[in-house]
C-alpha cells in the first residue's frame, strides 16, 4: 500500500515522498496514514538518506482527514467512537514520528494544506511553499474544532494567530504563513520544485551525523528549563566532537580546504 499511496523517489541522499491520492486531495485516510507511517519507519533506519522532502500529487498538498471515511464510522455499534479514537491516535503518532526521524523533513506545499494537512506542515522540520498556497485549520466551519492540529501549530506559531485561525476557519496566504513562522520560504509555483531541492541539497551537503545529532537535541532541549537545556546540549556538543568526521571537518577548515567526509 505504501508503494502506491506514498511514492518514493531518491535523488542521491534526498528522498522525495509524494502523497499520491489526488482524487481526495491526498486526504489522511486510514490507508494514507498507514502508508506514510511505513515510509517514515523505513527511512528512520536508512543512513544513506540525509534529507526527506514531503509533497503532494495533484491540486493540493493535503486537505486533512478523509471526512467520508470518518462519517462512515458512525455506522459502527459504538457510533464511531473506537474508530475515531484509533484514527486520531495513529495520526498523532505519525506527527510525533517526524521530529524523531534522524533526517530533516521538508514539506513542499502547493495548493492547499488544510486541517490535518496544515498540521502535517507544522510537524515537519522545514517548509517551502508556492506563493499561491493556502494554509488553514478550518474544521470549525463544519462544527469540528481542529484540536489535534492546534498542538503542532501552537508550537511553531504565535498563539494568538493560531487561535484566530482555529476559531474563524480563515486561511493564511503563503507570505503570511512565512511571516508567522509556519513555513520557511516561498517560491513562484513554477519554481517550487527547484527551491525545495536547493534547500534540501544545502542541508544534504552537511555532515549527516552532525545534523542528526543536532536535530535530536533541537527538540529535546525545547521542553527543558534553561539550565537543563544547556546541560543537555553541552553533552551533545561533546558527542558531536568525538566523531572522527567532525575532527576532519574542523581540520579541513583550519587548513582552508574542503572536508573529506567520504
Amino acid at each position: 500500500m505504501s508503494d502506491t499511496l506514498v511514492t518514493r523517489e531518491d535523488h542521491g541522499p534526498i528522498a522525495h515522498l509524494t502523497l499520491d491520492s489526488p482524487g481526495n486531495l491526498n486526504a489522511l485516510s486510514n490507508e494514507m496514514l498507514a502508508a506514510l507511517q511505513a515510509r517514515f519507519d523505513t527511512l528512520a533506519e536508512d543512513r544513506s538518506t540525509k534529507v526527506i522532502v514531503l509533497k503532494g500529487a495533484g491540486r493540493a498538498f493535503c486537505a486533512g482527514h478523509d471526512l467520508k471515511q470518518m462519517q462512515a464510522a458512525r455506522q459502527a455499534d459504538d457510533g464511531g467512537v473506537s474508530a475515531w479514537k484509533d484514527l486520531f491516535d495513529r495520526c498523532s503518532a505519525l506527527m510525533q514520528t517526524i521530529p524523531r526521524l534522524p533526517q530533516p523533513v521538508i514539506a513542499q506545499v502547493h495548493g492547499l494544506a488544510a486541517a490535518a494537512g496544515c498540521q502535517l506542515v507544522a510537524s515537519c522540520d522545514l517548509a517551502v511553499a508556492a506563493e499561491d498556497a493556502k494554509f488553514g485549520v478550518n474544521g470549525v466551519n463544519i462544527g469540528l474544532f481542529c484540536s489535534t492540529p492546534m498542538v503542532a501549530l501552537s508550537r511553531v506559531m504565535p498563539r494568538k494567530q493560531v487561535f484566530e485561525m482555529l476559531t474563524t476557519g480563515e486561511f493564511l496566504t503563503a507570505p503570511r504563513a512565512r511571516d508567522v513562522g509556519l513555513i520557511n520560504r516561498t517560491a513562484p509555483a513554477g519554481e517550487l520544485d527547484a527551491a525545495t531541492q536547493d534547500l534540501a541539497e544545502t542541508i544534504a551537503a552537511k555532515l549527516g551525523s552532525a545534523v542528526s545529532i543536532g536535530k535530536r537535541a533541537f527538540y529535546e532541549q525545547a521542553d527543558l528549563t534553561l539550565a537543563q537545556a544547556y546541560a543537555l546540549t553541552g553533552d551533545v556538543m561533546v558527542e558531536n566532537m568525538v566523531n572522527a568526521q567532525t575532527a576532519e571537518g574542523i581540520t579541513a577548515f583550519l587548513e582552508k580546504r574542503p572536508p573529506d567526509w567520504s
